[in-house]
């Protein structure tokens, strides 16, 4: 399932136009990734939970010169999946 999948999934559920489904995905995506970049996490009951993690930094090497690289620490978004969604899945 793609965007536009999603969207229309949402429109039919909802019975709302295919327009203002898509206007309410955005919002709830622009919502999560103002969240997330505010270090918060975002909990859908159910559903699951979106938070930011750290990768440490790390020495690595680059594939062609064979070379020693430092990694610098990054922030990751993770996911965490809810009990429903896990039991809906099995």
């Amino acid at each position: 399932m793609n965007k536009s999948d999603l969207i229309d999934a949402i429109a039919d559920s909802a019975g709302i136009s295919k327009a203002c489904a898509g206007d309410a995905l955005n919002g709830a995506l622009s919502a999560i990734k103002d969240a997330l970049k505010n270090n918060e996490s975002v909990t859908l009951v159910g559903f699951g939970t979106f938070r930011v993690g750290k990768r440490a930094a790390r020495a690595g090497r680059n594939p062609r010169t064979g070379e020693v690289i430092e990694i610098k620490e990054v922030k990751v978004p993770k996911f965490t999946a809810g009990k429903a969604l896990k039991d809906a899945v099995n």
